[in-house]
């Protein structure tokens, strides 16, 4: 781009003024800002390699060089930060957060201290706020976790619940249920 002013202050800067309306300034440690024509779109190029764009909607983006990290902030509050290994965590204003891992899980952490992650293969896990835990399978399994038992039901509807002195029952459809002590010993057995 053509030059159409280029002043020089005293304290080492330098601001060029470009035909097509752009101001650079350029300061004695390396640093460096472009305005646009618009007057609203600013990006600082700072000596270490990091860089700041502050976009007409307010978007500031701001890419650390080192750390090979993008930090995006929009005008609503919606943080989002982007990793060179290719996570990605997103901060909403409400104060929830979403992380999605390299190999696509995906993690939300809610306010009320509720967790889910969603892995790739579908299955979806569920933690809440007293501790206990959910899993869903992707082949219809689920699967609770308490302080007091774990319980797998199955999507034939049969459920296995282990408790935690390791007592086993087993309860089919058809309505038999058998019980194992923390041995593996059959206690009890209803055959229908």
């Amino acid at each position: 781009e053509e030059v159409q002013r280029e002043t020089a202050y005293p304290d080492g800067k330098v601001e060029k003024v470009l035909k097509n309306g752009c101001h650079l300034i350029f300061f004695p440690n390396g640093t460096w800002k472009k305005v646009g024509s618009d007057g609203k779109t600013v990006t600082i190029t700072f000596f270490n390699g990091d860089v700041k764009q502050v976009l007409p909607d307010q978007t500031v983006i701001y890419y650390y060089a080192d750390a090979k990290t993008t930090h995006t902030t929009y005008a609503d509050g919606l943080e989002v930060l982007q990793f060179s290994n290719g996570q990605i965590e997103k901060y909403y204003p409400d104060g929830k957060k979403e992380i999605t891992f390299p190999d696509q899980t995906i993690k939300n952490l809610f306010t009320d201290g509720q967790e889910e992650s969603i892995f790739p293969d579908g299955t979806i896990v569920r933690i809440q706020r007293d501790g206990s835990k959910t899993i869903e399978f992707n082949n219809g399994q689920r699967e609770l976790h308490t302080s007091q038992f774990k319980r797998r039901e199955y999507p034939d509807g049969t459920v296995k619940t282990v408790y935690v002195d390791g007592q086993q029952e087993t309860k089919y459809v058809s309505g038999r249920v058998r019980v194992k002590d923390k041995d593996g010993n059959v206690i009890m057995d209803t055959k229908v």
